[in-house]
């Protein structure tokens, strides 16, 4: 057994675990954090996504010792105070879903998109969520979330536990960005 101590949605827990738990299995299992969905447990599907230091990772490809010393946020840990973020509640007002096993996957994977280009044009939502998949939607109205959440977050805007003081998450001021950062589109 190894003895992890983990941050996970705000809350500090240590527990000893057997080396070879994946980090999906001890979220689901031992925490009761069952948004984190197991899909494929290949790392082909993206239902398992969450954040691991502020990025998306894919938890069935990520064993439970290697979050040790480590902040990871779930889809359970992005409402505040019963208010739905701003990504969940795009989701939900663009249909964005049908049965809804992808959508944690989903939404945690948009976040990080969102923190890499908080101004994507519809293929490069497409492109940032190609490493998740969904069976129902046909992906449109997917795009259309993520698009309209981008609108809806103010600069910053991930999970609270996911920011500290010092690392403070900024958008540049639209005359400061180069062209393809300017149009929300990729330099070729």
């Amino acid at each position: 057994m190894s003895r992890i101590t983990v941050n996970v949605d705000g809350t500090k827990y240590t527990d000893e675990v057997e080396p070879r738990t994946l980090l999906v299995q001890y979220l689901r299992e031992r925490l009761g954090k069952v948004g984190t969905v197991v899909g494929c447990d290949t790392s082909n599907c993206g239902a398992c996504t969450v954040h691991m230091d502020g990025h998306s990772v894919k938890s069935c490809s990520v064993l439970a010792v290697q979050a040790d010393g480590h902040d990871v946020t779930t889809i359970e840990g992005l409402a505040q105070d019963g208010k739905l973020h701003p990504m969940q509640e795009a989701f939900h007002d663009n249909h964005a879903l049908q049965c809804g096993f992808c959508t944690p996957g989903m939404i945690m994977q948009a976040l990080d998109l969102l923190a890499e280009d908080p101004e994507p044009d519809d293929q490069a939502v497409r492109e940032g969520m190609e490493g998740n998949l969904c069976r129902c939607t046909g992906y449109q109205n997917i795009v259309r979330a993520v698009r309209d959440a981008a609108q809806r977050m103010e600069p910053g805007a991930g999970p609270a536990a996911e920011h500290t003081d010092d690392t403070p998450m900024q958008r540049k001021p639209a005359d400061e960005r180069t062209g393809a950062e300017a149009t929300g589109g990729r330099q070729s």
